[in-house]
């Protein structure tokens, strides 16, 4: 197999000796593509084989999350396209971004799930965790923290079991920067990480778990390629535009919260978010909500 950034390398040698491209081009689309493969190991993509559209596109959704300007994220796409090209033309992949478009910031939006496509995702897991499959349990963890939480894929897979205290209902958290935060989750979060915890981790733990929350089917410390399968699957049948991924739950948590009143500085300290303008794109969310409640309802919109 063939590793993402020995790719990388290789075809950034090719800009340079066989297209001569500029040394200031070269700059930008190194530090483009090596953000994109910092993004992609953390959903556990280090192969070329491991590359889709989806995680192209749920990379670039992640950084327009980052108040970039609209310039600078049509950059990333092209870098993406242009790579992706190169791999097929040089038989060492598949052009997968072909299709990449940069979001158009200021007029789109995070794709989120409303709350009833949410309660029917968790009747499905919940159904199958009935049965006792210790993965089928973890399941069910995973995405109950991710909405309860908000958290990050890579926040997820580095939780410790000390990481959670039952009995206050609280999780703490290691985000970007190694800054620590501590977030409230519910009921029936709490009652998912029981059961993974009685039922589904003894089954699975070995001599590779240490002392990781979460594991992948062989005992190891959860994969967050398997998150980011796991949600595309759960996501697949429901409703928006926007990459479908783990992302997504993460949205859908903090525009509920704002939808339920919660106030913008309380849901920048549950994301972890160091720029409140970050947090804002949520109240986007809500207001475009509300204008197309009111031209459906309204007599007179």
């Amino acid at each position: 197999m063939s590793s993402l950034a020995g790719a990388i390398d290789a075809y950034l040698r090719a800009l340079d000796l066989e297209r001569g491209r500029s040394p200031h081009t070269i700059r930008a689309v190194s530090g483009d593509l090596h953000r994109f493969a910092d993004f992609a190991a953390e959903h556990g993509a280090s192969e070329v084989a491991d590359l889709g559209l989806e995680l192209f596109r749920d990379w670039l959704w992640s950084e327009s999350e980052e108040g970039l300007a609209a310039a600078t994220l049509a950059r990333r796409s092209s870098s993406a396209r242009g790579f992706t090209a190169w791999l097929r033309t040089s038989g060492r992949g598949e052009d997968v971004a072909r299709r990449l478009r940069s979001p158009k910031t200021g007029r789109s939006l995070p794709r989120m799930v409303s709350a009833d496509n949410m309660d029917a995702i968790f009747d499905e897991l919940r159904a199958r965790s009935a049965t006792g499959d210790p993965v089928a349990l973890r399941d069910e963890a995973i995405v109950e923290l991710l909405y309860a939480t908000a958290i990050r894929v890579s926040e997820l897979c580095s939780l410790d079991l000390d990481s959670v205290d039952l009995e206050r209902r609280t999780l703490r958290v290691i985000g970007k920067g190694d800054r620590e935060r501590v977030v409230p989750f519910g009921g029936p979060c709490a009652d998912a990480l029981v059961e993974w915890l009685t039922r589904g981790r003894p089954t699975l733990a070995n001599e590779r778990s240490g002392e990781a929350l979460l594991l992948g089917a062989r005992g190891a410390r959860l994969n967050p390629r398997t998150v980011y399968e796991l949600t595309r699957r759960e996501l697949e049948h429901s409703p928006g535009s926007g990459p479908a991924g783990a992302h997504t739950f993460r949205h859908t948590a903090a525009t509920h919260l704002l939808d339920g009143g919660a106030d913008l500085r309380s849901v920048q300290e549950l994301l972890g978010h160091a720029n409140l303008g970050t947090t804002q794109i949520y109240t986007h969310v809500s207001s475009e909500r509300l204008r197309e409640t009111y031209r459906r309802a309204h007599p007179r919109a």
